[in-house]
């Protein structure tokens, strides 16, 4: 019997075992404060395993269905670096909510996990799994306040509209493999295609193909799919919201770049002008619905239909520069929307939330750093130089001017100039509002405080020398 090799996967190994050490913990001790620490600690052992375990060579394993190459390796780590960070924002908020870290953490861990395997899975059937890994354990986070009715309707929404998803890219998947010779491997699908190019493209694989995108844009968010994202946003506490805001998104895109450019990039000619439409749907009703929003995270849930609107927009040049953008665009997306939720994250404290703009006004004159940081996140995500958010959204629109698509770039552009609205008008309640009530901080740490400026200032910094992580994100493709 031959067993698979499981170097490459160390730290989900790693991290499944810590996972049950920390519920095992949480059972049977009752120093709650260790188990934060035991996260932290896994997160740091599955970042220094995953440097471990890289090669310059790609590596299979599990019959070809795990691949661990330069895209897995580079955004597994980002993903466990933003995770660290996270953490390390919410467990002031865990602790004022009265929020059993044991099992918080737990389902977290989780979650982290099944994007780790969407990452690296070279199947369908694995990339799935990751995918419902990833779903069902975010559906636990949103519900884990069993008393909030807010949060429990959030969970309920978000398990029916995933579950129906699912169905629709299982039943996408079925298809490709009827028509494909019962492949699953990606690798194999496009062998497939290409032996069969002659016959011309089988009417099967488009009709799975409708599917599989309609599946996959659910969870990117994409209008008409995005249904989800404003209620899950402000329903769920900001504990969840600042994961589900900012860790899920880089695995979300892996994965379809796996999905899309690497199994079905024959028919790209197909999924461009369906990701095409579905942008654009995206760009105008993410921003033009957001301007109507008087709740913050329910504006910022909109605000992320818009973005993945862009993201959507890189997939539709299929070139290493376009790939390349796209993912420049997630990661730094990321890190805004990290920065952002970490805010005001530490601007909530007891039962007081901050959640709407109203409760932001005259925070200039009560925090003035506080009201800085966010100011800087909010023009980051309207695209004002020098900050990163304006250099992500200028190499997504040069890809689509360079591939003939200017007209493309101008409407970008234009639904651009109006998302700039909402994100100033939070600028205009912090600074020129009267003060309506005053906002007690969270007692954060130092340490927390220095993450949350450095964090915030690494928008600052990247957008002016943005070169650093452009080439890093090429290595990925490369």
């Amino acid at each position: 019997m031959t067993y698979p090799n499981l170097f490459p996967v160390l730290p989900e190994i790693f991290m499944a075992l810590m996972t049950i050490i920390i519920l095992l913990v949480d059972a049977f001790s009752a120093k709650k404060s260790v188990i934060t620490v035991l996260t932290l600690l896994t997160l740091i052992g599955c970042f220094v395993l995953q440097i471990h375990v890289s090669s310059p060579s790609t590596q299979l394993t599990f019959n070809d269905m795990f691949i661990l190459d330069s895209l897995a390796t580079g955004t597994k780590l980002f993903t466990y670096i933003l995770s660290f960070v996270a953490v390390i924002y919410v467990r002031r908020y865990i602790i004022d909510k009265e929020i059993n870290p044991g099992e918080f953490y737990a389902i977290l861990l989780f979650a982290i996990l099944g994007m780790m395997v969407m990452i690296s899975a070279d199947n369908m059937i694995v990339l799935y799994v990751g995918l419902e890994l990833l779903s069902l354990a975010l559906y636990g986070l949103i519900a884990l306040q069993r008393d909030n009715v807010k949060a429990t309707e959030s969970a309920m929404k978000f398990f029916i509209l995933g579950a129906l998803a699912s169905g629709i890219l299982l039943y996408g998947i079925s298809f490709i493999y009827g028509a494909t010779g019962g492949n699953l491997q990606l690798e194999l699908i496009v062998r497939s295609m290409l032996a069969s190019q002659e016959q011309g493209i089988s009417p099967l694989l488009t009709f799975g193909l409708a599917f599989v995108v309609a599946g996959l844009v659910f969870k990117l968010g994409l209008v008409p799919f995005h249904m989800w994202i404003p209620d899950v946003y402000e329903g769920s506490p900001l504990a969840v919201t600042t994961m589900i805001g900012s860790l899920t998104k880089i695995a979300a895109v892996v994965f379809m770049i796996r999905f899309l450019v690497g199994g079905l990039v024959l028919l790209s000619m197909y999924w461009t002008i369906m990701l095409l439409v579905l942008a654009m749907l995206s760009l105008f009703f993410g921003n033009i619905i957001a301007i109507a929003q008087t709740n913050i995270k329910r504006m910022l849930g909109y605000s992320t239909i818009s973005h993945m609107g862009f993201v959507a927009l890189g997939f539709i040049v299929v070139s290493v520069d376009g790939i390349t953008s796209t993912l420049f665009y997630v990661i730094t997306y990321s890190i805004t929307a990290l920065a952002t939720f970490g805010i005001l994250t530490a601007l909530s404290k007891d039962g007081f939330e901050c959640e709407s703009i109203d409760d932001l006004k005259g925070l200039s004159s009560s925090h003035p750093v506080y009201a800085f940081l966010l100011m800087l996140t909010m023009f980051s995500m309207a695209g004002i130089p020098p900050l990163v958010g304006f250099y992500a959204k200028f190499k997504i629109l040069a890809a689509l001017v360079n591939t003939g698509l200017t007209w493309v770039a101008v409407f970008a552009v234009i639904m651009s100039l109006i998302g700039a609205f909402y994100y100033i008008r939070v600028v205009k309640a912090m600074y020129f509002d009267e003060k309506v009530k005053d906002i007690q901080v969270a007692n954060i740490c130092v340490g927390t405080k220095v993450l949350l400026v450095l964090n915030t200032l690494m928008l600052l910094v990247i957008g002016i020398f943005p070169s650093y992580l452009i080439d890093y994100c090429q290595k990925f493709i490369g």
